[in-house]
């Protein structure tokens, strides 16, 4: 099941995206080209596949966190809840 991804802003500076996930859902292996800073909208925990292996993250309402341009992976909603967060892409 795929995540769904709503662009909310995409200027010259910018690009915004809601990131929603159902149990279960993934975005697919992606390499970030910018960038990017993730405000999580609920509370739990995605599963990320990266080169180097698979890790679990928990993430708290509004516990912003930037990672740099480059980052590759994939992320899962393991929760049994739906999970969101707003992506924050710079240019």
């Amino acid at each position: 099941m795929q995540a769904v991804g709503t662009v909310q802003v995409d200027n010259e500076r910018v690009i915004v995206t809601r990131w929603e996930f159902a149990p279960g859902a993934e975005t697919g292996a992606h390499v970030h080209q910018h960038d990017y800073v993730v405000v999580p909208l609920t509370a739990g925990t995605l599963r990320l596949v990266e080169p180097a292996g698979i890790r679990d993250v928990s993430l708290q309402v509004g516990a912003s966190y930037a990672r740099p341009a480059g980052v590759s992976h994939n992320v899962i909603n393991v929760n049994d809840h739906e999970f969101a967060f707003v992506e924050i892409e710079l240019r």
